[in-house]
């Protein structure tokens, strides 16, 4: 169960970073609230992701000093990241990229 939370929580702290980065830059970027949500929405957004990421990396027992040991632990919150990063990359670069719940 350790090994899906650092998964998890390899997702949400990853998810975090281009909604900060939009938002400190002031520019719009796609949440799960709207397809182009604020950049005040996407620095509480950001920031929403890091906490809960963090949350379930304690959760999970884990901790900084685990993430860098390369042990099955550290493996599988890096594979949740680089999951995520793809799946931002291939979403995001999509200029018609939306959720299905947003309207066309």
């Amino acid at each position: 169960m350790n090994l899906v939370l650092a998964f998890f929580a390899g997702m949400f702290l990853t998810n975090g970073v281009p909604h900060l980065v939009s938002g400190i830059a002031g520019k719009s970027h796609m949440t799960l609230l709207a397809k182009n949500s604020s950049a005040l929405t996407n620095v509480v957004w950001a920031y929403m992701n890091f906490f809960l990421g963090i949350w379930v990396l304690n959760l999970s027992g884990g901790n900084l000093a685990t993430l860098f040991s390369l042990d099955n632990y550290s493996l599988s919150f890096l594979v949740g990241s680089l999951f995520m990063a793809i799946s931002n990359a291939w979403l995001f670069s999509n200029p018609n990229a939306r959720f299905p719940w947003f309207k066309k």
